[in-house]
Order: structure tokens, then sequence, then C-alpha cells
């Protein structure tokens, strides 16, 4: 990357110098306050890519109706909340809470009751991806519509 004051190609500084940011070589940025190095290109590609990965991986949510599931379930092979509570390592207030609906389970405490009780209480929920238009090709609205719209 090109340092933009002078142009040489070299690791490049996130310098403030009178009151704007530039990304400038080391020997330029003696003229103003040195924030941080700069990323490269390549590390903002990376950067893209994991955040990408994290948006479309699915979402692990406890089912809607998780009291009545595990209370059915442990009332079902007569155990007592403090035996359930024993068993996953928990606090009996914890499976308390949980069977009253006063506060969903963790994530890690779902599954820890899901391998106790054999039940499904962690759900996989894929989010919602918007559709991409291709260009020239658009089927929502633009911004040319909202502003008919508005004219109106």
């Amino acid at each position: 990357m090109e340092c933009e004051m002078c142009g040489k190609n070299d690791t490049l500084f996130k310098t403030e110098i009178e009151g704007t940011t530039l990304n400038i070589c080391a020997n330029c940025s003696k003229y103003g306050k040195v924030i941080s190095r700069a990323k490269t290109k390549y590390e903002i590609k990376t950067e893209n890519k994991i955040k990408k990965t994290a948006e479309e991986a699915p979402l692990e949510t406890v089912a809607e109706n998780y009291a009545e599931i595990v209370k059915k379930k442990r009332e079902s092979l007569k155990l007592k909340q403090e035996e359930l509570a024993k068993m996953i390592n928990e606090k009996e207030s914890v499976i308390h809470h949980i069977e009253s609906s006063a506060s969903p389970p963790s994530i890690t405490t779902a599954r820890k009751l899901e391998k106790a009780l054999h039940i499904k209480l962690v759900e996989l929920e894929i989010p919602a991806q918007m559709p991409q238009n291709k260009k020239g090709n658009s089927e929502g609205m633009t911004i040319g519509d909202i502003i008919k719209i508005r004219q109106k």
C-alpha cells in the first residue's frame, strides 16, 4: 500500500495530522500523531471472511417450552430437583428457575440437561439472509420508487 503523503510503498500507520486521519509511512508519520498500524489488504479480506462466516452460521436457541419439557421429563424419571441438579453439576435453584420459567437456561446448561434427561432443548435457527440482487436487475424497491411514493 502506498503512503498517502509521499507515495512510498511501505508499512503504513494510521496517523492524525491536523485533524485528518491518513495512512502514511514511518518517515511521514513524524508530522502527526500515530494512532495505530494500518491494516493491509490481506488483513481486511481475512476480517471480512470471518464476519461473513459468523453471520451465516446457525444460531443456537433454547426451545420456547423448555420449562415444560424439563419438568415433565424429570418427573417421569422420578427425580427430585436436587438430584437433577447434582447430575448436571448445577445448583438446585437453577433447576427451580428453569422449571418455573423464571430464567431460560444457558446453551451450556441446556446441553447438560439434554444429556442427563435425553431430551431436545437446543434448536438451530438459521438467520434469514437478504436476497442479493444482480446489478441492473433489481426486484425490490429503489430510491426512485420511494421518491415517487412520497410525491403522491
